[in-house]
């Protein structure tokens, strides 16, 4: 557990973040490409975003599909905070897919999502384990199958936005198709500078940030148990 000496000593050696290519990012793919953009300079740590999406998906308390984790950074004024969202990146490589025994979590080819068939989830929970970010929840009891975020398919269906996007009070998570040149997301990538986490890994993941800090080490927060960290 974390509490704020050890977070400010992890700011301090942590490496610097490199950004992603517009380029390479926004070129189009046959098929929609659905991405989710968080501006960290928005959100306010409220976790609406959380508390709603576990209320839409019924997910279980411990097993919330996206959460929102607070850093202590210091700066020239002192010391400042930021909300981090994290949540499943919905890789272009994903390893989930790579680690599950049964072809029952697959990337959509037509419009990149990473989902689970349940019917198929022999809840092994290899796929947690597998992905770097921590953003697949499992169930102890291996009763059930894990818990991740799928960007809401039951109301993109119905033309509606991932509930985490339509209750976020900070407006600071955007959701679209990258190949919609139109859509936000687009803009958002191609007009300002963008990063996303464990560049290095090459999972090549579908969450882009704006507004993160240029030096501390994503792989550390990812490692970090967040519970309770600023007592």
């Amino acid at each position: 557990m974390l509490d704020r000496r050890t977070l400010l000593k992890l700011i301090a050696s942590g490496t610097a973040f490199t950004t992603v290519s517009p380029k390479v990012v926004l070129a189009k793919t046959p098929d929609k490409h659905y991405a989710m953009v968080f501006d960290v300079r928005k959100c306010t740590g409220c976790l609406s975003c959380t508390v709603n999406c576990s209320i839409e998906n019924q997910t279980e308390p411990g097993r919330e599909r996206t959460v929102v984790n607070q850093l202590s950074l210091t700066n020239d004024d002192g010391v400042a905070m930021i909300a981090l969202p994290n949540q499943c990146n919905h890789c272009e490589n994903p390893t989930c897919v790579k680690a599950c025994p049964v072809k029952a979590t697959y990337k959509r080819p037509e419009d990149g999502i990473v989902v689970i068939d349940y019917d198929k989830c022999i809840h092994c929970m290899n796929c947690t384990k597998a992905c770097a970010y921590g953003a697949r929840k499992p169930d102890p009891t291996h009763k059930n199958p894990p818990e991740k975020c799928n960007f809401c398919i039951h109301r993109l269906q119905e033309g509606l936005l991932p509930v985490c996007v339509e209750s976020c009070i900070g407006v600071a998570r955007y959701f679209g198709d990258l190949n919609d040149e139109n859509s936000e997301v687009h803009q958002l990538i191609k007009n300002n500078k963008t990063y996303v986490l464990l560049q290095s890994a090459g999972t090549k993941p579908n969450i882009f940030y704006i507004g993160l800090p240029e030096n501390f080490e994503d792989k550390k927060w990812l490692q970090a148990d967040f519970k309770n960290w600023q007592r």
